[in-house]
């Protein structure tokens, strides 16, 4: 359920019941009804009586809240990376997935969304603090359904390799001012684009993505 949260196939203010959910999945409603108290508690459903479970609207608020933990998180993953030894070592993956020649980009919106994601919680895993990478995934998982927004157009895929691949050259050189502004600028731009997120453009996400 969770990751139809994420491929907006269920998207917020959609109701449903346990006994449609069981039906559906082919399951008892014992652990449907688990899977929804949980999923409640980690924020993504609320239930009302009488009424059934719903998703949760997007609360911006939040979201901003959660952007602001990212960044923080981010820039200091920045400043470790920058003192260590091997820092080629560290970028040397994340360089050959994202320091590319145009035609070997990905074009794909859910799978750049996925290198995408998988590109900053690298940069905090290579950092080497355990629980910064804790906090990081969850805050990542928190703004999934606003972030892979952001690939709905080509010319933001485009935009993020190429930022991103800034960002590992400034890395390399261990120009860690330049490497955290250009990285803050990066993600508030992001942060920005979820304000514009509306109904609309979550159920055209459930319907496909444009090529625009």
């Amino acid at each position: 359920m969770k990751q139809e949260i994420f491929d907006y196939q269920l998207l917020p203010h959609d109701r449903f019941t346990e006994t449609e959910l069981a039906a559906r999945y082919e399951v008892s409603r014992t652990p449907v009804r688990d899977a929804l108290y949980r999923l409640a508690r980690e924020g993504y459903l609320e239930v009302g009586f009488r009424r059934g479970w719903t998703v949760r609207p997007l609360d911006f608020d939040q979201i901003d809240e959660l952007y602001d933990l990212r960044v923080v998180l981010e820039l200091v993953a920045i400043e470790r990376l920058c003192a260590l030894p091997d820092l080629a070592g560290a970028l040397a993956e994340l360089n050959r997935v994202w320091v590319v020649p145009t035609a070997e980009r990905q074009h794909c919106m859910k799978e750049v969304a996925e290198l995408d994601e998988a590109f900053h919680s690298e940069l905090v895993a290579a950092a080497g603090n355990r629980e910064m990478m804790r906090v990081h995934a969850e805050v990542c998982e928190r703004i999934r359904i606003v972030r892979r927004l952001d690939f709905f157009k080509s010319a933001r895929i485009e935009e993020t390799y190429n930022e991103h691949a800034r960002i590992l050259t400034t890395l390399a050189g261990r120009r860690r001012d330049e490497a955290q502004r250009m990285l803050r600028s990066h993600i508030e731009q992001s942060k920005i684009e979820v304000r514009k997120i509306s109904l609309s453009m979550l159920a055209e996400a459930r319907r496909g993505p444009r090529q625009t």
